[in-house]
């Protein structure tokens, strides 16, 4: 199973990496959350440069969508893609919903909020 990360990287720019979950240290072992949240946004919804406040999984359910990065990159988001979104500072990232459908993604709030080393 691949997870895509975002993170803050040492320019203070939001990266994407894509580690596989079999591969990634203790792949197994639990994590704790403190709640899960259902979101809906409409075709067309942009939200502008933004950090997460924290640590997340997202997940998406329905619908697509795009996260663009500080280096002028843009990255489809298709159901099925799991993020671990932990851009906490730095200058963030733009989300576009590009599907004629609403997207639906699941939020997954992390108890830790200590951001996993960078591969």
């Amino acid at each position: 199973m691949i997870i895509t990360r975002i993170y803050t990287g040492d320019d203070g720019q939001s990266h994407m990496e894509d580690f596989d979950l079999d591969d990634h240290a203790n792949p197994e072992s639990l994590q704790s959350v403190t709640s899960i949240v259902f979101r809906s946004h409409d075709p067309g919804r942009f939200s502008d440069w933004h950090c997460e406040s924290r640590r997340n999984y997202i997940i998406t359910v329905s619908g697509e969508g795009e996260i663009g990065l500080g280096d002028g990159t843009a990255h489809r988001i298709g159901p099925g893609r799991v993020m671990l979104v932990e851009d906490l500072t730095g200058q963030g990232h733009t989300t576009r919903v590009t599907s004629s459908v609403p997207r639906v993604t699941i939020a997954i709030p992390l108890e830790d909020q200590t951001p996993t080393e960078q591969a």
